[in-house]
């Protein structure tokens, strides 16, 4: 199989990479070099054809090298397998990528995103109407237009690539490599021991928790290629059902030191102000306008091969990941400042003896 890769080094990108030359593709990549540019380098990636240039045709060379790349394959009749797509965020950009390169490939894939469905009342399948945006030509990319633009990312790949365009929309993504630090945050937490806070719902088994290890969704990603699935598919995890209370008793049972997890009510952290999905990550509090969250239906995906490894080895391996590319935050007494999410030592110390405390 013949792929191209737009964007290499990130955090998914590198793990597609890999697990394609493992399977003895052959890969073109295209990106600025940005992110990490030392990623792909050394003999392992002697094989990989790096082109460089942006995404965005006003800046720079823009995508000089790919219309150069493109002009010699439709010359000698060549084709890609499949573009994947993994860095649109404005339709703009991905319109004139997707034009450029449909006439060379069979398959144009775009990871996209769950974020599509901006009510969280209702648990989505593929059929589930996406999110509008009043004026689609805004570029700026915020909480609030993120999700419609990528519905609109989604529509612009259709149109440019009709009836061969391959839409994967992934929840969080986590796993080695990931530098949001969401899921990691409990990891490196419950690993440290002691008693961790962790957020109740009033009816906790009715909660639900979902991600996907970027090593199962690259995965994923390839194996439709390879089956040559075009269509939409939700890529999230785990297979099953999963509740918070399980997600965290996964993670303990990947760790070796002494772990008491204090559960206190969710009503109770928000009178505190502790921010939901960034103060406590991946906490969602319980209520009708979030009814839908943690639901999304991955049974078409499932169906057609993805598939999820055990939440203790994506515990595990974060860690790992963790422990060798983050040593700053080692005493986890950044968690919470700035963009890093969770809560710091001292603040979660407060909270439970506030806790603890209380009438």
């Amino acid at each position: 199989m013949r792929i191209l890769i737009l964007g290499g080094t990130g955090f998914l990108g590198p793990h597609l990479v890999d697990q394609a030359l493992e399977l003895g593709w052959d890969v073109t990549t295209f990106n600025r070099g940005k992110s990490d540019p030392g990623r792909l380098a050394g003999e392992k990636y002697a094989k990989v054809r790096q082109l460089r240039g942006d995404r965005d045709p006003k800046k720079g060379e823009g995508l000089k090298s790919l219309e150069e790349l493109v002009a010699s394959m439709r010359a000698s009749g060549e084709r890609f397998d499949a573009v994947i797509d993994n860095s649109s965020y404005v339709p703009r950009i991905t319109r004139a990528s997707a034009e450029l390169l449909a006439p060379v490939t069979m398959m144009y894939q775009l990871v996209s995103t769950v974020s599509v469905w901006m009510d969280n009342s209702v648990a989505p399948d593929e059929s589930t109407p996406v999110a509008t945006i009043e004026d689609p030509t805004v570029e700026q990319v915020t909480g609030l237009t993120y999700g419609p633009l990528k519905a609109l990312c989604e529509q612009a790949a259709e149109a440019a690539c009709p009836g061969k365009s391959c839409i994967v929309r992934p929840g969080l993504i986590v796993g080695p490599g990931d530098d949001t630090r969401r899921f990691t945050y409990w990891p490196v937490r419950i690993a440290r021991g002691g008693k961790v806070l962790a957020p109740r719902a009033p009816k906790p088994d009715e909660v639900r928790v979902q991600f996907i290890d970027v090593r199962d969704l690259a995965a994923f990603q390839l194996k439709l290629v390879a089956d040559g699935h075009p269509g939409v598919y939700i890529a999230i995890g785990p297979e099953g059902p999963l509740t918070m209370e399980e997600m965290l008793a996964g993670i303990k049972a990947a760790v070796s030191n002494p772990v008491e997890f204090v559960w206190v009510d969710e009503g109770w952290l928000l009178q505190q102000q502790v921010a939901p999905w960034m103060g406590l990550p991946l906490w969602i509090p319980q209520g009708p306008e979030y009814a839908g969250a943690g639901r999304a239906s991955n049974a078409k995906a499932l169906a057609h091969g993805l598939r999820c490894r055990p939440l203790a080895e994506t515990a595990r391996d974060t860690l790992a990941d963790y422990a060798a590319t983050k040593p700053t935050l080692a005493e986890g007494t950044d968690w919470g400042a700035g963009r890093e999410p969770g809560i710091g030592e001292a603040r979660e110390r407060e909270l439970l003896a506030q806790w603890a405390s209380r009438p």
